[in-house]
């Protein structure tokens, strides 16, 4: 009898645990942003919070810099080997060019301007990319793009002179055309080639945020960062369709809030920390170099000119119209503030 019992418990214990496992839906998630950055702390607090709200029943599996180039992570995802990605626009270009609405260079003079197109842009986006398989499940920011080069750029012509990477991401041939059209010496490259390209000498000026510039300690290579806005970088947290319906349904609204709850911890985060890696490069050495108003003028000039190279090759008309018709409201609504 007690041989049974002991049998009958083991069985039982057997099928609760199988259950258990069964019932667990396990997402795993790359970033090609460093382990221990603030972005790749941003998703645990996620994993930890989501664990929590479904009772250990959705949980993530985090790969941080470990996978390679986005263009690599999204490869990955769509062959199946991963279910999710927190990717900067350059990224999300390679599924869809109308995320590089968000990306116009020099169109955007503030966090606040930035963040009022990106807000009313995304809803656009989001069934853009959805028709494509992807669910965006939080929006987010990397930081404001500047030059980093290896001697002081403060004019156009200044950066003529530099050997500049651009980014290899996604469809990037026509971006790397109007550089060139406009005869900057480019070099186009995986992310994740730049520190031994820095260190051979193959490139001598790149565009990061400080932040990046700083967890990936590239900046010793560039003592010169240009005091520049070139461009927000803004990024999402997405998920394949197949992946988010494993979820059970009665959790994923609740997903959704936490994941955008921690969205703007982030954005807070992101924005004191640029500030702070700044001031940590500029304590190691790294010089800001001005940019006047004449040179502002120059820089300005220089990119509106290619305006309408931009407007259809690289971001699809409708958006870009739409980004900048954003922008111009923004302006309105507060003019008289």
């Amino acid at each position: 009898m007690l041989l049974h019992t002991c049998k009958l418990i083991t069985a039982l214990l057997f099928i609760l645990f199988s259950l258990d496992s069964a019932a667990e839906v396990v997402i795993k998630m790359a970033t090609v942003a460093p382990k221990d950055s603030v972005w790749h702390e941003n998703l645990k607090k996620v994993d930890e919070r989501w664990n929590l709200a479904t009772n250990g029943q959705v949980r993530l599996r985090i790969y941080a810099g470990t996978l390679g180039d986005e263009d690599d992570i999204l490869r990955r995802v769509r062959v199946g080997q991963l279910d999710a990605a927190a990717i900067s626009t350059a990224g999300l270009s390679s599924i869809d060019s109308a995320t590089q609405a968000m990306h116009i260079p020099l169109a955007f003079v503030s966090n606040e301007e930035m963040e009022y197109v990106r807000d009313g842009i995304a809803v656009q986006l989001e069934p853009v990319l959805a028709a494509k398989g992807f669910k965006v499940i939080a929006w987010g920011e990397v930081g404001w793009v500047h030059f980093f080069t290896k001697n002081p750029v403060a004019t156009p012509d200044d950066l003529r002179k530099e050997k500049l990477f651009v980014w290899s991401n996604g469809d990037s041939s026509e971006g790397e055309k109007l550089w060139q059209n406009l005869g900057f010496n480019t070099v186009s490259l995986s992310s994740i080639d730049i520190m031994p390209a820095l260190q051979t000498g193959m490139i001598s000026a790149y565009q990061a945020p400080p932040l990046m510039a700083l967890a990936n300690q590239w900046f010793p290579f560039t003592p010169y960062m240009t005091d520049l806005k070139w461009a927000p970088l803004t990024g999402a947290t997405i998920i394949t369709e197949s992946a988010w319906n494993k979820v059970p349904e009665q959790f994923r609204q609740e997903l959704m809030r936490i994941t955008n709850a921690e969205a703007v911890h982030l954005q807070k985060a992101v924005r004191e920390l640029e500030r702070e890696a700044t001031a940590a490069m500029v304590e190691r050495g790294m010089k800001i170099v001005p940019v006047d108003q004449a040179a502002r003028n120059a820089w300005q000039a220089t990119v509106e000119a290619v305006y309408p190279q931009i407007r259809g090759p690289v971001v699809p008309a409708r958006y870009f119209d739409e980004s900048i018709r954003l922008r111009d409201e923004y302006r309105s609504l507060h003019a008289a503030k």
